[in-house]
């Protein structure tokens, strides 16, 4: 076989393939065999029906089409490897040649055109520099966050009066649109905590001072079901008030909502917890602000099909599995954004960009770097990814092995390593001009980094 590879630009290459006829004997030869267990002719039996017999009753083009389908991906992969391409996706066959001289012993010559990775020019990480925000942890956030634990173990009781801001409320709710209730509309029983913001707009207006019993409409613009994005005329009757009632901030209390014996503790663990907190956010911060500048300092030319496949994906995932179930259509939803189509493909477009970027820039370093990923980063990795989807790690470790996705694993926390590498690199100061650096958390945190980034996984050589 021989082969030649020719740049049509940087992101994409012509390969020429030129086979031999004696090197499509063994594809020759399992064509027949095939079609032998396919087909019955009278006179003999399933499986020995000779050659010429096959070529006499089903025609030399049907062993040829089947010996090139078998031949094809077979030469072109061994073209790949010879040219030591960098492939991305499947090729285009653009043009086959030869095939009615094959019955003659002519050669096989056909033509592939590809995507390949563009050639990354890796900057000095030393000369990255950001800056993060400081890590803060005041008294008055100490305060509220043990505040935030007595709400979660406060009680209701129903109270005799009108509804005042804090109060929680039993209400049922209709909602017209166009003078029509839709059948997704009305909604009973629903408590809801007025000034907390997770209901409809301008509720809270409507029910403060309403005794249960009372109604009050008010216009809204709905956020959810089939009239999402539409103007509608809700009428809320509250049939309950409810005041609610928290428990005294003390040894007692510490006891009942934690392992500690005092106040004095509880509050030195929630202090404890804010500083873990804003660490965490703090590294984050600094490894997407360091991945924003590596980012800036690269050129690189995106594969076309690849940049299209990718913004169709994100684009499909958007709709089918975010939208669908929620009952929005990308239509509506856009209208509650207050987005054109025009803004959410230029978006998409950027958000491509960037997550094919960011892979392909990481994968330079993993290699150039040789960084490699060993079975206890790797389980961890999983460990962590299962948690995100609700799947013990003997589900999701099953799951992503029977998808053959253990590859994109390996990819996820090699490009997380890679990251690490950087931000270590990078100057890293806060906005009070301290100098900072992480510990050994960082791997993981990157790899978090490199997932948001990334998003949608793009497609593996």
């Amino acid at each position: 076989m021989k082969s030649a590879v020719e740049t049509l630009n940087p992101t994409r290459v012509r390969l020429t393939v030129e086979v031999p006829f004696e090197e499509l004997k063994p594809s020759l030869d399992a064509a027949y065999k095939k079609i032998n267990q396919q087909v019955s002719v009278p006179g003999f039996r399933k499986g020995k029906i000779p050659n010429r017999v096959i070529d006499q009753r089903f025609g030399r083009a049907a062993v040829l089409e089947e010996a090139v389908n078998d031949a094809l991906p077979r030469f072109y992969t061994q073209a790949v490897d010879e040219g030591k391409i960098e492939v991305l996706g499947q090729p285009e066959i653009t043009d086959i040649e030869g095939v009615e001289k094959l019955a003659d012993g002519g050669d096989l010559k056909f033509t592939a055109e590809v995507d390949v990775r563009p050639e990354i020019t890796l900057p000095d990480f030393a000369g990255i520099e950001v800056a993060v925000d400081p890590i803060v942890v005041d008294e008055a956030d100490v305060e509220k966050s043990l505040e935030q634990l007595r709400e979660r173990f406060s009680s209701v009781k129903d109270v005799e009066r009108a509804a005042a801001a804090g109060d929680v409320v039993v209400v049922d709710l209709e909602a017209k649109v166009d003078g029509e209730v839709p059948e997704d509309g009305t909604a009973t029983g629903v408590s809801y905590e007025i000034g907390s913001g997770r209901l409809l707009d301008g509720i809270d207006e409507a029910v403060i001072g309403l005794s249960a019993g009372a109604s009050a409409t008010f216009t809204t613009e709905l956020k959810g079901g089939t009239q999402a994005g539409k103007s509608s005329e809700v009428t809320v009757t509250v049939t309950a008030v409810q005041e609610k009632e928290l428990p005294e901030l003390d040894d007692e209390f510490a006891q009942l909502a934690s392992e500690f014996d005092t106040l004095e503790e509880l509050t030195a663990d929630s202090r404890k917890r804010l500083e873990r907190m804003r660490e965490f956010d703090q590294a984050t911060q600094a490894q997407e602000r360091v991945l924003d500048e590596l980012l800036k300092l690269v050129e690189m030319e995106y594969p076309e099909k690849l940049l299209k496949d990718e913004i169709e994906t994100r684009r499909h995932n958007l709709e089918h599995h975010q939208l669908e179930p929620m009952g929005l259509t990308l239509e509506t939803y856009l209208a509650t954004q207050d987005k054109s189509l025009e803004d959410f493909l230029a978006e998409t477009e950027e958000q491509a960009k960037k997550g094919i970027k960011t892979q392909f820039v990481l994968d330079e370093i993993v290699g150039k770097e040789e960084l490699g990923v060993n079975q206890e980063e790797l389980t961890e990795h999983l460990i962590r990814r299962a948690a995100g989807s609700g799947l013990t790690p003997d589900q999701f470790a099953q799951q992503v092995v029977q998808g053959g996705q253990v590859p994109l694993l390996v990819g996820e926390v090699a490009r997380g390593k890679a990251l690490a590498l950087v931000v270590e690199a990078a100057k890293v100061t806060d906005t009070n001009g301290e100098l900072v650096s992480f510990e050994d958390e960082e791997t993981e945190e990157s790899g978090e980094t490199v997932e948001a980034a990334t998003a949608d996984e793009t497609p593996e050589a």
